[in-house]
């Protein structure tokens, strides 16, 4: 999926904002997206380095993570690292390309999840990192 297919698959709804052609309450453009993905211990610094040296991430948290799971039929439990990374809605599809085309595995976890309440201030500090 594209940025653009991305960008347009996000909800945009939420209470309080203006309102769409048909009736329902419409995000900004530059409302803030987190965006998550899983890595190698070993991977997840250069990933956030990534998204933060192209200005397309303001900030993303490495945390450290066990993972169950099944893959190609078999149980998986690993030690990896969640990346959370905040952007904004134009920047979502640019972080997911970013890091698909720098991980490891071959199907990564990557999801993005539009931000509806948040402290203004950082709110906008986001949206100034990531122009």
């Amino acid at each position: 999926m594209s940025g653009n297919n991305l960008e347009k698959t996000l909800p945009r709804v939420i209470h309080g904002q203006k309102r769409g052609a048909g009736g329902e309450h419409m995000i900004p453009e530059e409302e803030i997206v987190v965006v998550f993905s899983t890595a190698p211990p070993d991977k997840s610094g250069s990933l956030a380095k990534m998204l933060i040296d192209q200005r397309i991430a303001a900030c993303v948290n490495v945390v450290p993570v066990r993972s169950y799971y099944n893959w190609h039929g078999e149980f998986c439990d690993e030690q990896e690292h969640l990346l959370i990374a905040k952007t904004t809605r134009q920047k979502a599809g640019e972080v997911v390309a970013a890091i698909k085309s720098q991980h490891p595995y071959e199907v990564p976890e990557i999801i993005a999840l539009p931000v509806t309440h948040g402290y203004p201030p950082y709110l906008d500090w986001v949206r100034q990192e990531t122009h």
